[in-house]
């Protein structure tokens, strides 16, 4: 691992294990962007765009090695970034899960999938949601998912 990645993969771990409280506070910080979704439109939500996306790259970043995919799927995934996943893949694990519930590709590192149903079982739902997650849109890499949340965008509409 490079310098540094094992104090970001500790505390993407540590923000797995307290899915219940970062629930919570998802919840907490949906509700406040939903009601300033008047005055966002009244400033521009291009002109916030950048600013919002570096405030959340930084929080996301450090509490869930967040890509900035723009489509988050903390809150389906038991706060575990499918991103992280060394082969991107957002709709469960590969066939190459180790027993022991490590990566195939980084053996150092638990599949993101596991600490998802980890994740989820701490979680009001109990579960991850069975419902498949969309394709990515590569048109949103890089932009703030809490504004599109702010809008009404919800990322976690079932793929067709």
């Amino acid at each position: 691992m490079p310098p540094g990645a094992d104090r970001v993969y500790a505390l993407r771990l540590w923000s797995v294990r307290r899915a219940r409280a970062m629930e919570a506070a998802y919840d907490a910080l949906e509700r406040a962007l939903g009601t300033l979704h008047p005055l966002f439109t009244r400033l521009g939500y291009a002109r916030l765009e950048r600013p919002v996306a570096a405030t959340e790259r930084a929080i996301k970043g450090l509490l869930f090695d967040c890509r900035m995919c723009g489509q988050c799927a903390l809150s389906s995934t038991g706060m575990s970034c499918p991103m992280n996943c060394p082969k991107a893949l957002r709709n469960g694990p590969c066939g190459g899960v180790r027993p022991d519930g490590f990566c195939e590709v980084k053996p150092e590192m638990r599949c993101v999938w596991v600490e998802a149903e980890a994740g989820a079982r701490r979680m009001r739902a109990g579960a991850l949601d069975d419902r498949p997650l969309p394709p990515l849109d590569h048109r949103h890499w890089n932009r703030s998912s809490w504004l599109a949340v702010s809008r009404g965008e919800h990322a976690r509409a079932a793929a067709p």
